[in-house]
């Protein structure tokens, strides 16, 4: 079992992992999900076994879980409740409560019974979508679609059905005006290829994604954070805690039945071979010099990257289409070894305001997407295996040969990763002691410390934080806070995700041989996160000392109390541990009326709060609009000012250019110059 935490995927993109294919099954042609397969059964009850042995919570396997799974799975399916008559949501109700004691016997076919009307369905409402794109559409009608799914019934008629339809291509189209992708018969015709090339990847759908997407929504049903990971999604994983790939260095996205090239990882093949470009369009994957084409337009998204991935020094074909209209391309790539450098530690030195000689202050700032660290490696005792703790380290250390006056840490997008990590890094800050309380079923607790007296940074820091700091991120700032080590600053809270999960190579503990065949895995959550001062990060996250305006503070959908089934925030004893003077409860009150008076002052973060009001007078909006003109004015209202849209999808995604010095950026300097300079003025009573 390895221990880790992370967080929830926020951007749709896959990146082009390559290396042995871990799927027990072959890449599926088109063709629905034949049924269980025997190693189905050992997987589920092997899960049925964990779960309420192994979960924090002890919850038995019984009709709640059942019942609570049989949503999810429900959900998973026909978010927006669009495919499925409620006729159909009764007959299968029927057995949900049966869920538990079926699973308990290796029986899945509650899945495969779904999924064959979910895909009748489709091909149904997909046939009805084609023939209303044939119609004329009224947009001066005064209607309203409803955008919250917990207001929507399912449909008990074709007719209901059809209505239902009718808006939501209405609303499609309206978007795709808005945006000014398309209008007319071109929009028509790229809805007509958007309809059509998503049934035809849900009948794509292949045993292992079936098996995972169910047997998930049963573990999920304990927590967010408990799920089955399919042997694709396991090696996934794994890469993304190595952050180092065997690929062409691109990710991608499927758009409209076309897998779309979103961006080129810098350093990589395809970056240096410079002919594929971003907005190309890839239609055919062949391995080799001259191995076939395989059309690839209409796949699913996974299994072209399965395609195009493979062993180091070895050749993929791609067939492209040109973003600019050029005609259609062969581009040849031989694949390398890539490090994602975009998901690690960058550290930068900025000069700013003056100091009382006159001379700029130096302010390193790191930004940390993740707490990564190469588990393999790792376990193998390879030397200089990959570290979050060992490269922030060398940062750290650049920046005190560079004479920095304070340091800020960038957590905003960190959404977890390696436990072990965010104790070590916490330990470059303090000399040693408790990071992090961690409490299990049976109630015990355990005392991690940071075992190491030396501190790679002793000086002013700052840790900034937002609602996607997950996890890792917040046990790290959690116990900067405790020791009053530092300055939290950012949206209000974290995400507040407090628990520990474990993996269980589903393989290796049924077989118990080296080379087990490969099942996937349980992530189970076994543990709960507790701070030194004794206060969980669950659900409340860690607040910060001092907030600054940001919409991400007010989406939907992101923190940990807006997830099904998250467990609750509470609190154990504290440890002992001793506390720094670096901030105090006068420091914090001073700087943040500073603050408050620059942001007040401050025409970038004046347009934020606009933002915000907007986006909260929209959310109490429980339908949008289909008659054109209404519409159109709503979108110009929201539209007025996409910069904070920008800065956000920024943030989420990282730049290549480093760490940008935005207004927002340009506050937290102002915070860590005031902070330095009332040390001064401490320092010298």
């Amino acid at each position: 079992m390895k221990l880790f935490e992370r967080s929830y995927p926020r951007v749709p993109l896959i990146l082009l992992w390559t290396g042995l294919l871990v799927l027990v099954s072959s890449i599926s042609a088109c063709g629905d999900p034949a049924g269980p397969r025997a190693q189905d059964r050992y997987i589920a009850r092997t899960i049925a076994i964990q779960l309420p042995q192994g979960h924090l919570t002890k919850h038995p396997l019984d009709e709640e879980i059942s019942r609570r799974a049989f949503k999810l799975f429900l959900k998973s399916l026909d978010p927006m409740k669009l495919y499925f008559y409620q006729s159909d949501v009764d007959r299968f109700a029927e057995k949900q409560d049966q869920w538990a004691a079926l699973l308990k016997s290796g029986d899945i076919s509650p899945a495969y019974e779904i999924f064959s009307v979910f895909l009748k369905r489709v091909d149904e409402r997909v046939a009805t979508a084609l023939d209303i794109l044939k119609q004329p559409l009224d947009f001066t009608k005064d209607e309203e679609i409803i955008r919250d799914p917990d207001l929507l019934t399912y449909p008990k008629t074709p007719e209901e059905a059809r209505d239902r339809w009718e808006k939501r291509i209405k609303l499609d189209l309206l978007i795709l005006k808005a945006d000014k992708q398309t209008s007319g018969a071109e929009a028509i015709e790229k809805l007509q290829r958007r309809y059509t090339s998503f049934a035809k990847r849900i009948h794509q759908t292949d045993e292992d994604e079936l098996l995972e997407t169910y047997l998930s929504a049963i573990c999920e049903s304990y927590d967010p954070h408990t799920s089955y990971m399919s042997p694709e999604t396991l090696e996934n994983f794994d890469i993304t805690m190595k952050l180092e790939l065997e690929g062409i260095g691109a990710a991608l996205q499927s758009e409209d039945g076309y897998v779309v090239v979103k961006r080129i990882i810098p350093g990589g093949p395809a970056a240096k071979d410079g002919r594929l470009k971003v907005d190309d369009k890839i239609i055919g994957v062949g391995q080799g010099e001259d191995g076939e084409i395989v059309d690839v337009v209409d796949m699913k998204l996974s299994d072209v990257v399965q395609l195009i991935r493979g062993k180091r020094g070895t050749v993929v074909r791609l067939e492209v289409l040109p973003a600019d209209g050029s005609p259609k391309r062969i581009i040849t790539i031989t694949r390398e070894k890539i490090e994602l450098k975009d998901s690690e530690a960058k550290g930068q030195v900025f000069e700013v305001g003056q100091k009382p000689d006159g001379k700029p202050y130096r302010i390193g700032v790191i930004d940390l997407p993740s707490f990564y660290m190469d588990m393999s490696g790792a376990r193998l005792g390879i030397p200089e295996f990959r570290s979050t703790t060992r490269d922030v380290r060398r940062i750290l250390e650049s920046f005190t040969q560079q004479g920095v006056d304070g340091v800020i840490l960038d957590l905003r997008r960190n959404g977890g990763g390696s436990l072990q990590e965010a104790i070590n890094l916490t330990g470059l800050f303090i000399e040693s002691g408790p990071v992090v309380q961690v409490k299990d079923s049976g109630g015990r607790v355990m005392v991690y410390d940071d075992e190491d007296t030396s501190v790679a940074w002793r000086g002013p820091l700052i840790v900034l934080i937002s609602k996607f700091s997950a996890s890792a991120s917040e046990i790290l700032a959690g116990a900067i806070q405790d020791y009053r080590r530092g300055l939290i600053v950012g949206d209000h809270s974290t995400h507040g995700k407090g628990t520990v999960q474990s993996l269980i190579d589903l393989g290796q503990e049924l077989f118990r041989l080296p080379n087990a065949p490969k099942l996937g895995a349980l992530k189970l959550t076994i543990q709960q996160f507790y701070r030194p001062d004794g206060d969980s990060t669950q659900n409340r996250g860690v607040l910060a000392d001092i907030e600054l305006p940001s919409l991400t503070n007010h989406l939907e959908g992101i923190s940990e109390s807006d997830l099904d089934y998250a467990l609750p925030f509470d609190r154990i004893q504290p440890a002992k541990y001793q506390v720094y003077s670096d901030v105090n409860s006068a420091v914090v009150d001073f700087l943040k009326k500073r603050s408050e008076e620059r942001v007040n002052n401050s025409p970038d973060f004046q347009k934020v709060k606009q933002d915000i009001e907007r986006y909260l007078a929209q959310r109490e909006k429980k339908t949008v609009p289909l008659q054109e003109e209404k519409f159109m004015a709503q979108v110009k209202e929201l539209n007025a000012d996409k910069e904070e849209e920008k800065r956000l999808r920024a943030l989420d995604e990282g730049s290549e250019e480093g760490i940008k010095r935005d207004y927002y950026l340009e506050e937290v300097f102002q915070i860590m110059t005031d902070y330095l300079q009332q040390r001064v003025v401490a320092q010298a009573r």
